[in-house]
């Protein structure tokens, strides 16, 4: 360790360690440890303008508002979201900061989540990919990223005290997937721990979490941070791998850590550590582009995103795109005041901000405009409505702006309702009356209630679009972009549709993930739910044809690797890009799973008539499941079915393919039942060498075998004359497992 550190006192570390104003840290020359700069940043950066003496969630100084991550999610297009982290780093970089605090990779268990604008999507691989895409553009301005919420943040409700119930093979699998796909494929300089807590652990004070999972099994090296507040016991988070204490404690934090170390609670190799990190990050990010930033560049990256995640989920008859040459009838306040962003600690001050009228009305000249509802809370206003239904009589082709206002989702509260406001879908419903052929324009952070579908005949999502919105939308309406966002979540028929229905957002103190893995279109697949609109839908102006889909395996590096090679063909007239995504479902008979799991996406752009080889690879290990008995990940042997399509619901093509990979048999634990310990040839023999080899009748041992075989070794013990106590059980246990990696090391 540098002696630089090694000379301060243990106070003088201690404040190292902590926050000295709500966006800063403190620094020392003599530990060669910078003051950092850290803002929140998940859609734009945004940096106080009050500078670091509150928590800063008005003013903020301008930077580019680019599209929230419930719109980019729907791009599919890992390329585009590194091209958007890079932009967001070189505005960072230029404003002086260090540390931006984004991405969000919480799944959306709920739609119900008040803060799912700011998460990507319900499915791990979608998140993990897009993030960690994401991550590597930032960290290349030499800024650092800060995955959040780690972990299992999943709702608002309750979030800074809320005990989250999960098993630990959905926990793996579904909620911190993402987190491990960003960490191994981007190592990110930091991640930020969550407020809540795990199946009873502070998930910022979690050992296993922070130091076990995080650092050993994934292999993360940098500054484990706390989200604002999140620390309780500043002792007990240092010790359990959380380096940085975020805001400042007012000196709270380093005098419970200097105590903890008095007391022995806290390890000073510990303290130690976490400096040298802290130190490694100034090192990091010391070094960042000199030039300012091309605004401009950013506007327009942030309109090409914007048009480029838009989903189109219905067109009947081709009503869009609309035509320049038609009358239009812009109807909706939306469309005049836009909801461009989310609520909360991500809100940016934007460079520019375009309307969608504005935009509309200078390439279609004589268009008009009705507003037809109030942004306030209140009732249906019947004159706004028949000002609206007059506009939409008189015009050629009918735009009525629809969604939710900035009150219904925002950081620190949940929605309690998928409905749109009344006086919107009482707007609709008068219009509809007169004009079958009307489209309807969403702004929303997550998905809503779809009663009203039928009253449109087309109905384009824009989410939260950001601050090139206006422009954006009008680019699709009006042909010049195809569209090619596809759902990154599930739109449900009914609230009581959807997976965690019951189960959110708990009560007492807790919430239970009842539905285990089944989250999102799994939930749905699976139990046979038919969804509004499902995972992954989205279209196009054109058609695209899938055939040709053939499924190879071959070994790498003694495991296997699957790939799935098919054609793509642009059948329309215009081009255009299609998310070809791959879903497989396991062999049957292996542990429960999800009837079909998205294991691989690709994103491919065609023109006219063009038809294209697309090929998606399965690596080695992507098939597994966790397995909590062994604490291992597993690839069950059997036939699998490759499912490639447009959508969780539009399979296209399909094949099938054989794993001859062997999973492990579950290691037994002390309380594993006798039977569990005599079918493992480890365990049999440990207890064999325990017991006594073949002693005693083998008629009797089989008899008794069958009679006790399904209860637990720890609890033999309990019966009279029993040679197995619960303390030999637990000795037994922790005999197999040095055995068991004994033999893994000599393999």
């Amino acid at each position: 360790m540098p002696s630089e550190i090694n000379g301060l006192d243990q106070a003088e570390k201690a404040e190292l360690l902590s926050g000295s104003g709500m966006w800063e840290t403190p620094g020392s020359e003599r530990a060669g440890i910078r003051s950092l700069v850290l803002t929140d940043g998940p859609n734009g950066v945004r940096l106080s303008a009050a500078g670091d003496t509150g928590p800063g969630l008005g003013e903020s100084r301008p930077a580019t508002c680019f599209p929230a991550e419930c719109a980019t999610a729907s791009s599919w297009d890992p390329e585009l979201l590194e091209e958007l982290g890079r932009a967001a780093g070189l505005e960072a970089a230029a404003l002086g900061v260090d540390v931006l605090l984004g991405p969000g990779l919480n799944i959306k268990r709920s739609p119900l989540c008040g803060r799912n604008f700011e998460y990507f999507s319900e499915d791990p691989l979608l998140t993990g990919s897009l993030g960690a895409a994401w991550v590597t553009g930032v960290q290349s301005c030499g800024v650092a990223a800060s995955p959040k919420h780690f972990a299992a943040n999943n709702q608002e409700s309750y979030r800074m005290t809320v005990d989250v119930i999960v098993d630990e093979r959905t926990l793996r699998e579904i909620y911190l997937r993402g987190f491990e796909t960003v960490v191994r494929r981007s190592a990110p300089w930091t991640v930020m721990a969550a407020y809540n807590r795990i199946n009873g652990f502070h998930a910022a004070q979690d050992p296993w979490l922070l130091r076990q999972v995080l650092r050993q099994e994934w292999g993360f090296d940098g500054v484990v941070v706390s989200d604002w507040g999140a620390v309780t016991d500043r002792a007990a988070t240092l010790a359990a791998g959380l380096d940085l204490e975020m805001p400042s404690s007012s000196g709270i934090g380093p005098a419970e850590l200097v105590a903890g170390l008095d007391a022995g609670l806290v390890s000073p190799d510990d303290v130690e550590a976490s400096l040298a990190r802290l130190r490694e990050l100034g090192r990091r990010t010391a070094d960042k582009p000199a030039a300012p930033p091309d605004l401009t560049a950013h506007d327009a990256l942030a309109r090409n995103a914007a048009a480029r995640s838009m989903v189109l989920l219905k067109n009947d008859g081709a009503l869009l795109p609309f035509s320049s040459a038609a009358t239009l009838a812009v109807v909706g306040e939306l469309a005049r005041t836009p909801r461009y962003q989310g609520s909360g600690s991500s809100r940016v001050n934007p460079t520019r901000l375009s309307t969608a009228w504005t935009a509309l009305s200078e390439r279609i000249p004589g268009s008009v405009f009705a507003a037809g509802y109030l942004l306030e809370p209140g009732a249906p206003d019947e004159d706004l409505i028949a000002e609206a239904v007059r506009a939409a009589r008189g015009a050629d082709q009918v735009a009525v702006f629809l969604g939710l206002p900035d009150a219904a989702e925002t950081e620190g509260l949940d929605r309690s309702t998928l409905q749109l406001p009344q006086a919107q879908l009482r707007l609709l419903e008068a219009i509809a009356e007169v004009r079958p052929d009307v489209a309807v324009v969403l702004a929303n952070g997550s998905v809503v209630a779809t009663d009203w579908v039928p009253k449109a005949a087309a109905v384009l999502e824009t989410w939260l679009p950001g601050q090139a919105g206006g422009e954006a939308v009008t680019d699709v309406l009006l042909g010049d972009v195809n569209p090619s966002g596809k759902l990154a979540e599930t739109f449900p028929r009914r609230l009581a549709d959807t997976p965690a229905y019951g189960n959110f957002p708990g009560e007492a103190g807790q919430v239970r993930s009842g539905e285990g893995l089944l989250v999102g279109y799994r939930w749905y697949d699976t139990r046979m739910v038919e969804p509004a609109f499902p995972f992954g839908h989205g279209l196009s102006y054109t058609e695209f044809r899938y055939s040709g889909l053939e499924a190879t395996v071959s070994n790498r590096g003694g495991e296997e690797e699957v790939r799935a090679v098919l054609q793509l063909a642009n059948t329309g007239a215009r081009e255009g890009a299609e998310v070809v995504q791959l879903y497989v479902a396991a062999p049957a008979g292996g542990a429960p799973r999800p009837v079909q799991e998205l294991r691989a996406f690709k994103r491919v752009n065609l023109a006219p008539g063009e038809t294209r080889t697309v090929e998606l690879v399965l690596a080695p290990g992507s098939l597994d499941r966790f397995d909590p008995l062994t604490g291992l990940w597993a690839t069950d042997p059997g036939t699998y079915e490759l499912r490639v399509g447009s959508s969780s619901r539009d399979i296209r093509l399909t094949a099938a393919f054989t794993l001859a990979a062997v999973a492990p048999k579950p290691r037994p634990t002390a309380s594993s039942t006798l039977a569990e310990w005599m079918e493992h040839p480890l365990a049999a023999a440990v207890l064999a060498e325990a017991f006594g080899a073949g002693a005693g009748d083998p008629g009797a041992a089989a008899s008794m075998l069958t009679l006790m075989g399904s209860l637990p070794l720890d609890r033999l013990g309990r019966f009279p004359g029993s040679p197995l106590s619960a303390e030999n059980a637990a000795a037994l246990a922790r005999k197999l497992a040095e055995r068991a990696e004994q033999q893994e090391g000599s393999t």
